[in-house]
């Protein structure tokens, strides 16, 4: 897609939409212009844009249609305005009448044009998130703040269809070097309090993107909340279900958070470590998180017994077979990790890696981490908002990942599990050239 192209395309639907927007004139003395006027009408309204960008994704074509309907509304509505004002110089006050219904028409045209980009960009724009939806919805009847909150919604969405082409175009010109086809294929493991589920990925878009060049893909299917020992446990079977069904003879595990002890645990206990070939630990608290065992003294035993009876009733309806709330927080304090650490050491014959970023302000990061994020650093320091920094370290290969912008890397941005791109680090980019390294190991 470029700019030259989609502004020359505004400036051909600006003027056509204009004609007709404001054409009751027209048709009153020429009624065969309404064969000029519908078709053309229904074109825009139903292909403008969809055709200027070379994507396969139908999401994202509808999503640049949208924007392409929001980006010339506003100048069609101001030369709809001028248009107006002259007619009723003309008019006012002899015939007035026209005046009103070339209004009423030119509403009624205008209001399709409009719903009909928003509603494409709020249905299909992965960036625009919840808070810039409610604001977008809330300013729409304010004159000036809703001009403004437009413009942003447009740029937010152009620049995600931007993004979206040239990774769009990346991927093809490297297809056939299949960067990330190891000689091993992936084993994914997700972290605490969540579950893999088909209908919304723990990693985001990385899993696609791996797969699109070239990486073997499965996930660890534990469950969301269990004792270091039972996840690792649930872990074993399913390695070396992998192994012998597939007779891959070894996977690389990339775990995250959580799931990176568990997976240590497993190694070093539970003798799979013959099966695995490299383990890299994603943002994993190898020494724990000071503030947690500060919240588990200070909150009222009573609460936590209640949180967690919550917790374990609403994860048994979603498939997990005896999730243990209270068991997962025990295990991810300071005390118990630091323990942990020092009792499971590097395996051997298996490459290890440890990742970690951080957050750089609480309020760049969404809820509940823009609430911990101060709670971490007060007793922890620098951290992604669940994970201090110091505790990311493990293994003599550690990768601290940073950006030059304000917001940081959380602990969720990290596995890109909001799908939001972030200034200054392509999340999926990262796992590719991760992998890729991977593979360049023979791994």
């Amino acid at each position: 897609m470029k700019k030259r192209l989609f502004f020359l395309a505004n400036i051909i639907y600006i003027l056509f939409f204009s004609i007709i927007a404001n054409s009751y004139i027209l048709v009153k003395n020429n009624i065969n212009f309404l064969f000029f006027a519908i078709p053309v009408f229904a074109f825009i309204n139903l292909f403008a844009g969809i055709f200027c960008i070379k994507v396969k994704s139908i999401r994202l074509r509808i999503c640049y249609h949208g924007a392409v309907m929001l980006s010339f509304f506003v100048p069609s509505v101001i030369i709809s305005v001028i248009y107006h004002i002259v007619i009723a110089v003309v008019t006012i006050p002899d015939n007035y009448m026209t005046l009103v219904w070339s209004a009423v028409v030119c509403i009624c045209v205008q209001s399709v044009l409009f719903w009909n980009g928003i509603i494409c960009v709020y249905l299909t724009s992965y960036q625009m998130g919840i808070k810039q939806r409610v604001i977008g919805a809330l300013c729409g009847m304010i004159p000036i703040v809703n001009l403004i909150v437009l413009r942003k919604i447009i740029k937010t969405v152009l620049l995600e269809v931007e993004i979206e082409c040239e990774k769009e175009r990346v991927n093809i010109a490297r297809e056939a070097n299949q960067l990330c086809k190891t000689r091993y294929p992936l084993l994914l493991v997700h972290g605490v309090f969540f579950r893999d589920n088909k209908f919304f990925n723990y990693w985001g878009r990385i899993p696609k993107e791996l797969i699109r060049n070239g990486a073997v893909i499965f996930y660890g299917n534990h469950q969301s909340a269990a004792s270091i020992a039972d996840s690792a446990n649930e872990l074993a079977q399913r390695i070396k279900q992998i192994v012998e069904e597939t007779g891959c003879e070894k996977l690389n595990i990339i775990a995250h958070s959580k799931g990176g002890l568990d997976c240590r645990y497993a190694l070093d206990k539970l003798n799979v470590s013959q099966y695995v070939a490299s383990l890299t630990t994603v943002n994993t608290p190898h020494r724990g998180c000071l503030f947690a065992d500060y919240l588990l003294e200070k909150i009222d035993d009573d609460f936590k017994n209640k949180v967690a009876a919550t917790y374990n009733r609403a994860l048994k309806k979603l498939g997990d077979k005896n999730p243990d709330f209270l068991a997962a927080v025990n295990n991810l304090t300071d005390e118990f990790c630091q323990k942990f650490d020092d009792e499971t050491p590097l395996p051997d014959g298996v490459y290890c890696q440890s990742i970690g970023s951080v957050m750089k302000k609480g309020s760049s990061g969404s809820f509940p981490l823009n609430f911990t994020y101060h709670l971490a650093k007060f007793f922890d320091g620098e951290n992604d908002g669940l994970v201090s920094e110091q505790s990311f370290k493990w293994s003599e290969n550690y990768i601290l990942v940073t950006n030059e912008q304000k917001k940081g890397i959380s602990h969720a941005d990290i596995i890109d599990l909001s799908r939001e791109n972030i200034d200054g680090f392509d999340v999926r980019e990262f796992y590719v050239e991760l992998v890729n390294d991977l593979k360049e190991r023979g791994l």
